[in-house]
């Protein structure tokens, strides 16, 4: 199902995230902005699952950020496992409230304060299959050349030039 849509006023926000969420992803998106990567928030994977954050990097390298906004959000979701097989590297993200603990030690961590975030552990690499790759980087770019469309679309709506 995709995040889109062209009735609402804007088309990249869905409302399934939580405050602490959002909150928890902008300061991720502004770390990997600084990092140069690319980044599309809620996509889509051919397993069905729908990956918090995706980013490219400028070398090709595809990471996956879960982010997790308390201990019970960790504790009750047990398909993070499954992004593995969609990425080179898997981070969880969170905030200062957080225990960093709990998060597995063989996934990176990204700690988050809304304005920013830093790399409190790096991820192993575990390259993608290149058809996987391949798979994956064309969902990538299509999808976000479909939400600018969209963003565009909402925004003629709306009256904005582009």
């Amino acid at each position: 199902m995709t995040i889109l849509s062209i009735a609402v006023n804007n088309p990249l926000i869905d409302g399934r995230q939580s405050e602490r969420a959002l909150l928890v992803r902008r300061g991720v998106q502004v770390l990997l902005s600084e990092m140069r990567q690319a980044v599309l928030p809620e996509l889509s994977l051919s397993s069905g699952r729908r990956a918090d954050l995706v980013s490219l990097s400028e070398k090709g390298e595809l990471w996956i950020i879960e982010i997790k906004s308390s201990i019970e959000d960790f504790r009750v979701d047990r398909k993070w496992p499954d992004y593995r097989a969609h990425c080179d590297r898997l981070f969880f993200a969170t905030h200062g409230e957080v225990p960093l603990d709990i998060f597995p030690e063989d996934c990176g961590l990204l700690l988050s304060d809304g304005y920013g975030a830093h790399i409190v552990r790096d991820a192993p690499e575990h390259r993608l299959a290149p058809a996987t790759r391949k798979a994956m980087m064309l969902n990538f770019s299509r999808t976000a050349a479909q939400r600018l469309m969209m963003a565009e679309w909402a925004a003629s709506r709306q009256g904005i030039e582009s």
